[in-house]
């Protein structure tokens, strides 16, 4: 027998009843309580990269592309 009201712990009620478990999620006292971060993503480097890994990845990114080997066999 189904059930109208989808048990909010059940790991599908988002996608079976998605504004009974916003509701659930507002009245949470549990998760007003939590702190939020804000992370920022690693993609760029905070610290400016100089010297020898700048002249190394020159040195990579002006290499010509390599031959294609396979007609040597």
């Amino acid at each position: 027998m189904l059930s109208t009201t989808p048990n909010l712990a059940d790991p599908f009620a988002m996608l079976i009843a998605p504004e009974q478990v916003m509701q659930a999620v507002e009245r949470s006292d549990r998760l007003a309580r939590l702190h939020s971060r804000v992370y920022r993503p690693l993609d760029r480097p905070w610290i400016p990269v100089k010297g020898l890994a700048t002249d190394f990845d020159s040195e990579i990114d002006a290499e010509p592309e390599v031959p294609d080997l396979s007609d040597l066999g």
